[in-house]
Protein backbone atom coordinates (compact mmCIF):
# COMPACT_ATOMS: atom_id res chain seq x y z
CA UNK A 1 0.00 0.00 0.00
CA UNK A 2 2.66 2.53 1.08
CA UNK A 3 4.91 1.55 -2.17
CA UNK A 4 1.66 2.19 -4.37
CA UNK A 5 0.88 5.58 -2.45
CA UNK A 6 5.05 6.58 -3.07
CA UNK A 7 4.62 5.75 -6.86
CA UNK A 8 1.20 7.66 -7.34
CA UNK A 9 2.67 10.28 -6.06
CA UNK A 10 6.05 9.92 -7.72
CA UNK A 11 3.83 10.18 -10.87
CA UNK A 12 1.98 13.23 -10.20
CA UNK A 13 2.73 15.54 -13.15
CA UNK A 14 3.66 18.46 -12.18
CA UNK A 15 2.98 21.92 -12.82
CA UNK A 16 4.41 23.88 -15.78
CA UNK A 17 6.29 26.72 -15.50
CA UNK A 18 3.63 28.79 -17.71
CA UNK A 19 0.92 28.47 -15.08
CA UNK A 20 2.33 29.10 -12.11
CA UNK A 21 4.29 32.22 -13.50
CA UNK A 22 1.14 34.78 -13.53
CA UNK A 23 0.77 33.79 -10.14
CA UNK A 24 3.83 35.32 -9.14
CA UNK A 25 3.01 39.35 -10.02
CA UNK A 26 -0.71 39.16 -8.39
CA UNK A 27 0.97 37.44 -5.05
CA UNK A 28 3.60 40.05 -4.48
CA UNK A 29 0.89 43.00 -5.13
CA UNK A 30 -1.31 41.33 -2.15
CA UNK A 31 1.99 40.52 -0.05
CA UNK A 32 2.75 44.07 -0.20
CA UNK A 33 -0.54 45.22 0.73
CA UNK A 34 -1.39 43.52 3.40
CA UNK A 35 1.74 44.14 5.06
CA UNK A 36 1.33 47.40 4.65
CA UNK A 37 -2.21 47.39 6.24
CA UNK A 38 -1.05 45.22 8.61
CA UNK A 39 1.88 47.61 9.88
CA UNK A 40 -0.73 50.99 9.25
CA UNK A 41 -3.20 49.45 11.53
CA UNK A 42 -0.34 48.49 14.22
CA UNK A 43 1.27 52.22 14.06
CA UNK A 44 -2.44 53.78 13.99
CA UNK A 45 -3.06 51.71 17.18
CA UNK A 46 0.31 52.19 18.64
CA UNK A 47 -0.54 55.91 19.10
CA UNK A 48 -3.92 55.67 20.66
CA UNK A 49 -2.14 53.58 22.91
CA UNK A 50 0.01 56.21 23.82
CA UNK A 51 -2.47 58.75 24.37
CA UNK A 52 -5.12 56.46 26.80
CA UNK A 53 -1.73 55.38 28.74
CA UNK A 54 0.48 57.77 28.84
CA UNK A 55 -0.32 61.20 27.95
CA UNK A 56 -4.27 61.19 29.24
CA UNK A 57 -2.98 59.71 32.67
CA UNK A 58 -0.08 62.19 32.58
CA UNK A 59 -2.23 64.66 31.73
CA UNK A 60 -4.81 63.72 34.42
CA UNK A 61 -1.95 63.65 37.54
CA UNK A 62 -3.00 60.02 37.24
CA UNK A 63 -0.60 56.59 37.53
CA UNK A 64 -0.14 55.50 34.21
CA UNK A 65 -1.12 51.55 35.27
CA UNK A 66 -2.83 52.34 38.74
CA UNK A 67 -5.84 50.42 39.47
CA UNK A 68 -8.08 52.88 38.90
CA UNK A 69 -6.84 53.77 35.09
CA UNK A 70 -6.83 50.17 34.38
CA UNK A 71 -10.24 49.27 35.05
CA UNK A 72 -11.28 53.22 33.51
CA UNK A 73 -10.08 52.20 30.25
CA UNK A 74 -10.27 48.88 29.43
CA UNK A 75 -14.22 49.29 30.22
CA UNK A 76 -13.79 52.43 28.20
CA UNK A 77 -12.72 50.70 25.44
CA UNK A 78 -15.11 47.67 25.49
CA UNK A 79 -17.84 50.72 25.16
CA UNK A 80 -16.33 52.05 22.16
CA UNK A 81 -15.76 48.25 20.87
CA UNK A 82 -19.39 47.56 21.85
CA UNK A 83 -20.29 51.31 19.65
CA UNK A 84 -18.59 49.74 16.94
CA UNK A 85 -20.32 46.34 17.50
CA UNK A 86 -23.79 47.58 17.42
CA UNK A 87 -23.75 50.53 15.13
CA UNK A 88 -21.59 50.82 12.39
CA UNK A 89 -22.37 48.41 9.69
CA UNK A 90 -21.62 44.83 9.26
CA UNK A 91 -21.41 44.70 13.10
CA UNK A 92 -17.39 44.59 12.75
CA UNK A 93 -17.82 41.24 11.35
CA UNK A 94 -19.23 37.52 12.96
CA UNK A 95 -18.81 36.13 16.33
CA UNK A 96 -14.71 36.29 16.83
CA UNK A 97 -15.20 33.39 19.00
CA UNK A 98 -16.38 31.06 15.71
CA UNK A 99 -13.60 32.06 13.76
CA UNK A 100 -10.36 31.01 13.53
CA UNK A 101 -6.99 32.23 10.90
CA UNK A 102 -9.08 30.82 7.87
CA UNK A 103 -11.22 33.79 7.88
CA UNK A 104 -14.51 33.68 5.51
CA UNK A 105 -14.62 35.73 2.72
CA UNK A 106 -17.01 39.18 4.30
CA UNK A 107 -18.52 41.33 2.06
CA UNK A 108 -16.85 44.88 1.54
CA UNK A 109 -18.82 46.93 3.81
CA UNK A 110 -17.88 45.13 6.92
CA UNK A 111 -14.19 45.60 6.78
CA UNK A 112 -13.84 49.05 7.76
CA UNK A 113 -15.99 48.49 11.19
CA UNK A 114 -13.78 45.66 11.60
CA UNK A 115 -10.58 47.22 11.05
CA UNK A 116 -11.88 50.07 13.52
CA UNK A 117 -13.05 47.61 16.17
CA UNK A 118 -8.95 45.73 15.99
CA UNK A 119 -7.39 49.31 16.64
CA UNK A 120 -9.54 50.55 19.34
CA UNK A 121 -8.90 46.55 21.06
CA UNK A 122 -5.00 46.88 20.49
CA UNK A 123 -4.61 50.33 22.07
CA UNK A 124 -7.28 49.38 24.64
CA UNK A 125 -5.28 46.86 26.03
CA UNK A 126 -7.18 43.64 26.00
CA UNK A 127 -5.18 40.75 25.47
CA UNK A 128 -5.60 40.01 22.36
CA UNK A 129 -3.34 40.09 18.98
CA UNK A 130 -4.21 41.29 15.51
CA UNK A 131 -3.60 38.34 13.69
CA UNK A 132 -7.39 37.04 13.27
CA UNK A 133 -9.03 40.25 12.04
CA UNK A 134 -6.20 41.30 10.09
CA UNK A 135 -6.20 38.46 8.16
CA UNK A 136 -10.21 38.71 7.30
CA UNK A 137 -9.71 42.32 6.50
CA UNK A 138 -6.97 41.35 4.00
CA UNK A 139 -8.97 38.26 2.73
CA UNK A 140 -11.98 40.25 1.78
CA UNK A 141 -9.88 43.12 0.30
CA UNK A 142 -7.93 40.72 -1.84
CA UNK A 143 -10.95 38.25 -3.05
CA UNK A 144 -13.17 41.70 -3.78
CA UNK A 145 -10.42 43.69 -5.74
CA UNK A 146 -8.84 40.36 -6.99
CA UNK A 147 -11.85 39.34 -8.74
CA UNK A 148 -12.59 42.84 -10.29
CA UNK A 149 -8.88 43.28 -11.24
CA UNK A 150 -7.93 40.33 -12.31
CA UNK A 151 -11.13 37.69 -13.58
CA UNK A 152 -9.58 35.29 -15.11
CA UNK A 153 -7.37 34.10 -12.32
CA UNK A 154 -9.43 31.17 -9.83
CA UNK A 155 -11.51 33.22 -7.55
CA UNK A 156 -10.28 30.92 -4.64
CA UNK A 157 -6.74 32.04 -4.89
CA UNK A 158 -7.11 35.17 -3.49
CA UNK A 159 -7.89 33.86 -0.07
CA UNK A 160 -5.28 31.72 -0.25
CA UNK A 161 -2.31 34.60 -1.10
CA UNK A 162 -4.05 36.83 1.51
CA UNK A 163 -3.73 34.25 4.41
CA UNK A 164 -0.50 33.71 3.23
CA UNK A 165 0.33 37.16 3.07
CA UNK A 166 -0.68 38.16 6.60
CA UNK A 167 0.83 35.20 8.66
CA UNK A 168 4.34 36.02 6.59
CA UNK A 169 3.76 39.82 7.80
CA UNK A 170 3.27 39.11 11.38
CA UNK A 171 6.13 37.17 11.69
CA UNK A 172 8.68 38.96 8.88
CA UNK A 173 9.39 35.40 7.72
CA UNK A 174 7.25 33.42 4.69
CA UNK A 175 8.22 30.21 6.63
CA UNK A 176 5.17 30.37 8.93
CA UNK A 177 3.36 30.97 6.21
CA UNK A 178 4.11 28.18 4.44
CA UNK A 179 4.06 25.73 7.17
CA UNK A 180 0.58 27.05 7.67
CA UNK A 181 -0.09 26.31 4.45
CA UNK A 182 1.11 22.55 3.90
CA UNK A 183 -0.26 21.88 7.08
CA UNK A 184 -4.00 22.81 5.80
CA UNK A 185 -3.31 20.90 2.39
CA UNK A 186 -2.12 17.59 3.77
CA UNK A 187 -4.80 14.66 3.47
CA UNK A 188 -5.96 16.71 0.33
CA UNK A 189 -5.72 15.23 -3.32
CA UNK A 190 -3.30 17.92 -4.51
CA UNK A 191 -2.94 19.00 -8.14
CA UNK A 192 0.37 18.68 -8.90
CA UNK A 193 3.41 19.09 -6.40
CA UNK A 194 3.25 20.26 -2.97
CA UNK A 195 5.67 23.07 -4.05
CA UNK A 196 3.45 23.87 -7.17
CA UNK A 197 0.55 24.30 -4.58
CA UNK A 198 2.23 26.12 -2.37
CA UNK A 199 4.13 28.96 -4.59
CA UNK A 200 1.62 31.61 -4.61
CA UNK A 201 1.30 32.04 -1.32
CA UNK A 202 5.14 31.21 -0.63
CA UNK A 203 5.16 34.57 -3.24
CA UNK A 204 2.59 36.56 -1.25
CA UNK A 205 4.12 35.68 2.48
CA UNK A 206 7.56 36.30 1.09
CA UNK A 207 6.12 39.75 -0.29
CA UNK A 208 4.67 40.67 2.76
CA UNK A 209 7.65 39.34 5.17
CA UNK A 210 10.49 41.18 3.24
CA UNK A 211 8.17 44.53 3.54
CA UNK A 212 7.69 44.14 6.92
CA UNK A 213 11.08 43.78 7.63
CA UNK A 214 11.96 46.88 5.66
CA UNK A 215 9.85 48.76 7.03
CA UNK A 216 9.45 48.28 10.59
CA UNK A 217 12.19 46.17 10.88
CA UNK A 218 11.02 43.57 13.84
CA UNK A 219 12.37 40.84 15.33
CA UNK A 220 11.51 37.52 18.18
CA UNK A 221 14.76 36.40 19.37
CA UNK A 222 14.24 37.46 23.25
CA UNK A 223 17.66 37.79 23.51
CA UNK A 224 17.80 34.86 26.45
CA UNK A 225 21.31 33.07 27.59
CA UNK A 226 22.05 30.71 24.81
CA UNK A 227 22.22 27.31 25.29
CA UNK A 228 24.47 24.50 24.85
CA UNK A 229 24.61 21.01 24.17
CA UNK A 230 21.46 18.92 25.55
CA UNK A 231 21.75 16.42 28.11
CA UNK A 232 19.42 14.19 29.56
CA UNK A 233 18.27 16.73 32.30
CA UNK A 234 17.27 19.14 29.22
CA UNK A 235 14.86 16.04 27.74
CA UNK A 236 13.08 15.48 31.03
CA UNK A 237 13.12 19.22 31.36
CA UNK A 238 11.52 20.08 28.01
CA UNK A 239 8.72 16.58 28.00
CA UNK A 240 7.38 18.16 31.26
CA UNK A 241 7.26 21.99 30.68
CA UNK A 242 5.69 21.30 27.17
CA UNK A 243 3.36 18.87 28.56
CA UNK A 244 2.46 21.15 31.64
CA UNK A 245 1.91 24.00 29.71
CA UNK A 246 -0.29 21.95 26.97
CA UNK A 247 -2.41 21.25 30.17
CA UNK A 248 -2.78 24.43 31.70
CA UNK A 249 -3.79 25.47 28.31
CA UNK A 250 -6.60 22.75 27.71
CA UNK A 251 -7.74 24.32 31.37
CA UNK A 252 -8.63 27.51 29.32
CA UNK A 253 -9.90 25.82 26.13
CA UNK A 254 -12.21 23.27 27.93
CA UNK A 255 -13.72 26.65 30.04
CA UNK A 256 -14.11 28.65 26.60
CA UNK A 257 -17.58 27.76 25.90
CA UNK A 258 -18.87 27.99 28.95
CA UNK A 259 -17.19 31.48 29.45
CA UNK A 260 -18.25 32.84 25.45
CA UNK A 261 -22.19 31.36 26.52
CA UNK A 262 -22.01 33.54 30.00
CA UNK A 263 -21.47 36.51 27.96
CA UNK A 264 -23.86 35.45 24.89
CA UNK A 265 -26.53 35.40 27.89
CA UNK A 266 -26.01 38.95 28.20
CA UNK A 267 -27.05 39.36 24.78
CA UNK A 268 -26.06 42.38 23.40
CA UNK A 269 -22.76 43.97 22.65
CA UNK A 270 -23.03 47.10 24.87
CA UNK A 271 -23.25 45.09 27.60
CA UNK A 272 -20.89 42.27 27.03
CA UNK A 273 -18.28 43.96 26.22
CA UNK A 274 -18.10 46.80 28.63
CA UNK A 275 -18.56 43.75 31.39
CA UNK A 276 -15.81 42.22 29.51
CA UNK A 277 -13.49 45.43 29.99
CA UNK A 278 -14.32 45.29 33.33
CA UNK A 279 -13.46 42.40 34.11
CA UNK A 280 -10.52 42.39 31.83
CA UNK A 281 -9.57 45.35 33.87
CA UNK A 282 -10.01 43.34 37.59
CA UNK A 283 -7.43 40.91 36.28
CA UNK A 284 -4.67 43.41 35.37
CA UNK A 285 -5.09 44.90 38.94
CA UNK A 286 -4.25 41.44 39.99
CA UNK A 287 -1.17 40.46 37.12
CA UNK A 288 0.10 44.22 37.00
CA UNK A 289 0.54 45.89 33.31
CA UNK A 290 2.60 43.35 31.70
CA UNK A 291 -0.37 41.19 31.34
CA UNK A 292 -2.37 43.93 29.32
CA UNK A 293 -2.00 44.18 25.26
CA UNK A 294 -1.22 41.26 22.82
CA UNK A 295 1.92 40.49 24.79
CA UNK A 296 4.92 41.11 21.92
CA UNK A 297 6.39 43.72 23.55
CA UNK A 298 5.79 42.98 27.06
CA UNK A 299 7.43 39.47 26.89
CA UNK A 300 10.51 41.16 25.55
CA UNK A 301 10.50 42.98 29.07
CA UNK A 302 10.06 39.71 30.69
CA UNK A 303 13.23 38.12 29.19
CA UNK A 304 15.36 40.92 29.73
CA UNK A 305 15.77 39.83 32.95
CA UNK A 306 14.44 36.50 33.88
CA UNK A 307 15.62 36.72 37.28
CA UNK A 308 13.32 40.07 38.28
CA UNK A 309 10.76 37.91 39.04
CA UNK A 310 10.07 35.41 41.80
CA UNK A 311 8.48 32.00 40.75
CA UNK A 312 4.97 33.26 42.53
CA UNK A 313 4.75 36.10 40.14
CA UNK A 314 5.49 34.63 36.83
CA UNK A 315 2.74 31.74 37.70
CA UNK A 316 0.21 34.92 38.68
CA UNK A 317 1.28 36.61 35.47
CA UNK A 318 0.96 33.27 33.67
CA UNK A 319 -2.83 32.47 35.12
CA UNK A 320 -4.12 36.07 34.71
CA UNK A 321 -3.07 36.59 31.01
CA UNK A 322 -4.43 33.11 30.01
CA UNK A 323 -7.65 34.40 31.96
CA UNK A 324 -7.47 37.52 30.43
CA UNK A 325 -7.00 35.87 26.54
CA UNK A 326 -10.14 33.67 27.63
CA UNK A 327 -12.72 36.80 28.78
CA UNK A 328 -11.18 38.75 25.84
CA UNK A 329 -12.23 35.65 23.28
CA UNK A 330 -15.47 35.63 24.80
CA UNK A 331 -16.85 38.86 25.28
CA UNK A 332 -16.69 39.99 21.89
CA UNK A 333 -13.05 41.81 21.36
CA UNK A 334 -12.04 41.66 17.53
CA UNK A 335 -8.32 39.57 17.86
CA UNK A 336 -6.10 36.78 17.78
CA UNK A 337 -5.31 34.40 20.33
CA UNK A 338 -1.20 33.58 19.20
CA UNK A 339 0.29 36.55 20.39
CA UNK A 340 -1.29 36.37 23.98
CA UNK A 341 -0.45 32.61 24.43
CA UNK A 342 2.88 32.99 23.46
CA UNK A 343 3.33 35.44 26.49
CA UNK A 344 1.60 32.58 28.53
CA UNK A 345 3.89 30.10 27.10
CA UNK A 346 6.68 32.71 27.86
CA UNK A 347 5.61 33.61 31.55
CA UNK A 348 5.43 29.72 32.28
CA UNK A 349 8.47 28.72 30.99
CA UNK A 350 10.21 31.55 33.37
CA UNK A 351 8.19 30.04 36.10
CA UNK A 352 9.51 26.70 35.72
CA UNK A 353 12.80 28.05 35.08
CA UNK A 354 12.77 30.12 38.88
CA UNK A 355 11.14 27.08 40.73
CA UNK A 356 13.93 24.73 39.04
CA UNK A 357 17.50 26.88 38.03
CA UNK A 358 18.41 23.38 36.59
CA UNK A 359 15.91 24.04 33.41
CA UNK A 360 17.50 26.62 30.98
CA UNK A 361 15.77 29.19 30.69
CA UNK A 362 15.80 29.49 26.82
CA UNK A 363 14.68 26.01 27.32
CA UNK A 364 11.93 26.48 29.63
CA UNK A 365 10.93 29.75 27.71
CA UNK A 366 10.45 27.78 23.92
CA UNK A 367 9.05 24.29 25.92
CA UNK A 368 6.17 26.55 27.45
CA UNK A 369 5.54 28.30 24.56
CA UNK A 370 5.21 25.02 22.22
CA UNK A 371 2.85 23.80 25.03
CA UNK A 372 0.55 26.66 25.55
CA UNK A 373 0.45 26.80 21.42
CA UNK A 374 -0.26 23.71 20.41
CA UNK A 375 -3.27 23.68 23.19
CA UNK A 376 -4.55 26.93 21.92
CA UNK A 377 -4.20 27.00 18.19
CA UNK A 378 -3.96 23.33 17.68
CA UNK A 379 -1.70 24.54 15.02
CA UNK A 380 2.18 21.88 15.47
CA UNK A 381 3.79 23.46 12.45
CA UNK A 382 3.31 27.03 13.94
CA UNK A 383 3.83 26.39 17.69
CA UNK A 384 7.05 24.84 16.51
CA UNK A 385 8.30 27.32 14.64
CA UNK A 386 7.13 30.16 16.74
CA UNK A 387 9.03 28.56 20.18
CA UNK A 388 11.85 27.85 17.73
CA UNK A 389 11.90 31.17 16.77
CA UNK A 390 11.89 33.07 20.28
CA UNK A 391 15.33 31.39 21.53
CA UNK A 392 16.84 31.19 18.51
CA UNK A 393 18.94 27.98 19.56
CA UNK A 394 19.16 25.02 16.54
CA UNK A 395 19.91 23.16 19.57
CA UNK A 396 16.84 23.52 21.09
CA UNK A 397 14.85 22.55 17.89
CA UNK A 398 15.36 18.68 18.23
CA UNK A 399 14.17 18.43 22.05
CA UNK A 400 10.92 20.73 20.92
CA UNK A 401 10.41 17.76 18.25
CA UNK A 402 10.68 14.86 20.84
CA UNK A 403 8.28 17.48 23.34
CA UNK A 404 5.61 18.06 20.98
CA UNK A 405 4.89 14.51 20.81
CA UNK A 406 3.38 14.15 24.20
CA UNK A 407 1.72 17.77 24.33
CA UNK A 408 -0.03 16.97 21.51
CA UNK A 409 -1.16 13.43 22.34
CA UNK A 410 -2.68 15.94 25.51
CA UNK A 411 -5.12 18.38 23.09
CA UNK A 412 -5.27 16.44 20.03
CA UNK A 413 -8.71 15.22 19.33
CA UNK A 414 -9.90 17.32 22.08
CA UNK A 415 -12.21 20.73 21.77
CA UNK A 416 -10.69 23.68 19.95
CA UNK A 417 -10.32 27.14 21.63
CA UNK A 418 -13.12 28.16 19.31
CA UNK A 419 -16.89 27.54 18.70
CA UNK A 420 -19.47 26.86 16.81
CA UNK A 421 -22.51 29.77 16.07
CA UNK A 422 -24.58 27.47 18.57
CA UNK A 423 -21.99 28.15 21.06
CA UNK A 424 -20.84 24.37 20.86
CA UNK A 425 -17.08 23.68 20.81
CA UNK A 426 -15.35 23.43 17.60
CA UNK A 427 -13.02 20.15 17.32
Amino acid sequence: MAQDTAQQASTTPATPARALLPLILPAFVVGVGASLLLLGVSAAAEELQHVLWRNLPDALGVGRYSVLWMLVVLTATGVAVGLVVWKVPGHAGPDPATTGLDAPVLPPAVLPGLLLATALMLAGGPSLGPENPIIAVNVGLAFWLGCRLAPRLPRGLWPVLAEAATIGALFGTPVAAALVISEALAGRQLRGALWDNVFGPLAAAAAAALTTTLVAHPTFDLGLPAFGQPDWGDLLAVLVVASAAALLGMVAVLSFPYVHGAFARLRHPMVALPVGGLVLGLLAAVGGHLTLFKGLDEIGELAADPAGWSAGEYATMTVVKLAALLVAASCGFRGGRIFPAVFVGVAFGLCAHALVDAVHPSLGVAAGVLGMLLAVTRQAWVSLFVAALLVASSAILALLCIASLPAWLLVTGRPQMQVHEDGTPFR
